[in-house]
């Protein structure tokens, strides 16, 4: 199976050079800044291990036909300019696989694509992308969930998992996969609202005082929301959420709060904002999450870095 990975960030080049290493046939498909810095392979280390891959990386203009499957890991705000450079890379029987944060985005690759060529899923890991190029894993579980957006487990989804299934990472097949997607929403929805608002990480927040309320608080908000849309939190994503937040000490910090430091372009209108659209459409009232969306706003206004701008994007 032919596998073309778009984005070679943190999430990207986590998985991507999982699947190298176990012999599969995957092409990177990254700016020219960016192949330039894989022409020598890419480095990815974490708890255990440290390994510099060897990968294809090509340009939008060396793409070499159609290809089986597409894994989309890109930024929201890149989601555009992807789907132009994936063109030539889009045949009858490709099909594509996005792994983007939130669920907007579906509905953008459904119009664009075709609805029966586009597939649902998550990641789980927590990786960024160091100075030099290379990628850290951070936390050692890692994880992919993905399945048809209408549900059910078809000969096509049977394929890609055995393809997709290689050591260093779980992968799961989803029955129903807008559920996995709508809890990992509410997820990242609860760790942007509480390290952006409150500028620190998850250790800093809970030593402060209230600072467990605060975070009790924010999950409460955005698992209400998930809730009304019709996809409840499960009693082990709501224990996973828990044990993420609460953990004193932790140094967690979300990918989007990371970014605004790093004046990179972020999602904060992609996760948050449309998280508070979905909240006010359901008469949902979402007080922390919607500060937090203004405070990105703001700090967007005042001279950062704004939202959609090119950079090289730190993900996890």
């Amino acid at each position: 199976m032919r596998t073309l990975i778009v984005g070679a960030g943190a999430t990207g080049g986590f998985f991507g050079t999982r699947l190298v290493r176990a012999g599969r046939d995957v092409s990177y498909l990254v700016h020219a800044h960016r192949a330039d810095q894989l022409r020598h392979g890419l480095r990815v280390y974490g708890p255990g291990y440290d390994e510099t891959v060897p990968v294809r990386a090509l340009t939008a203009r060396e793409l070499d036909g159609p290809y089986d499957l597409i894994l989309l890991m890109v930024k929201a705000w890149s989601l555009d300019a992807a789907l132009e450079d994936i063109t030539p890379a889009v045949g009858p029987g490709t099909t594509v696989l996005p792994l983007l944060n939130g669920l907007v985005h579906l509905q953008t690759l459904n119009d664009r694509l075709g609805r029966d060529a586009v597939l649902g899923g998550i990641v789980r890991v927590v990786c960024t992308v160091t100075p030099e190029g290379s990628v850290r894993q951070l936390k050692p579980k890692a994880g992919l969930v993905f399945g048809e957006q209408d549900g059910g487990l078809t000969e096509r989804v049977s394929a890609i998992r055995q393809e997709l299934a290689v050591p260093g990472y779980h992968v799961t097949l989803a029955d129903d996969v807008l559920v996995a997607m709508w809890h990992k929403w509410a997820f990242i929805a609860a760790g942007a609202t509480m390290t952006c608002l409150m500028r620190g990480s998850i250790g800093s927040i809970l030593a402060a005082p209230g600072g467990r309320e605060f975070v009790l608080d924010v999950i409460d908000e955005t698992e209400r929301v998930a809730r009304a849309a019709g996809y409840p939190p499960s009693a082990a994503a709501h224990a996973a959420s828990l044990e993420m937040f609460t953990e004193e000490g932790s140094v967690f910090t979300s990918s989007l709060y990371r970014d605004v430091l790093a004046g990179h372009a972020h999602e904060g209108e992609h996760l948050l904002g449309q998280y508070v659209a979905v909240a006010d459409r359901l008469g949902v009232d979402v007080p922390l999450t919607r500060l937090a969306l203004m405070q990105l706003r703001v700090h967007d206004q005042n001279g950062s870095r704004p939202v959609g701008a090119p950079t090289v994007a730190v993900e996890g």
